[in-house]
């Protein structure tokens, strides 16, 4: 079992910077793949950006290849998601996520969630 506590999201103008923050229990965390993921009101949950654990290896989704970077501090059992060059399409709720074992895409293959945090981009 892992929980997750998100923290970082806010308002912020275009062009502007951001890092949300995903706290995660200890127990096995180096064996989870942990991603990150955002909803728009009205549109299906996206895939953004993943680490495995084990590897460091990474995911991006194209459209913030780029301009946002996935790290973590495994002393911390934390992932980070920095968020630069921020554009108004980047609004939405953002959700981390973790699964054990290999990477995938969709947010059905993912067990454990955090509660969402609201990143807001004006133009």
């Amino acid at each position: 079992q892992v929980t997750l506590a998100e923290s970082g999201g806010g308002l912020v103008q275009a062009g502007g910077s951001l890092r949300l923050s995903c706290a995660a229990s200890a127990r096995t965390f180096s064996s989870y793949t942990m991603g990150w993921f955002r909803q728009a009101p009205g549109k299906e949950r996206e895939f953004v950006a993943a680490i495995r654990q084990s590897s460091g290896s990474t995911y991006y989704a194209d459209s913030v290849k780029g301009r946002f970077t996935i790290s973590a501090d495994n002393a911390k059992n934390t992932v980070y998601l920095q968020m630069n060059s921020l554009k108004p399409e980047d609004t939405a709720v953002y959700y981390c996520a973790a699964k054990s074992g290999i990477f995938y895409y969709s947010p059905t293959r993912y067990n454990y969630w955090g509660q969402g945090t609201q990143v807001t981009v004006s133009s």
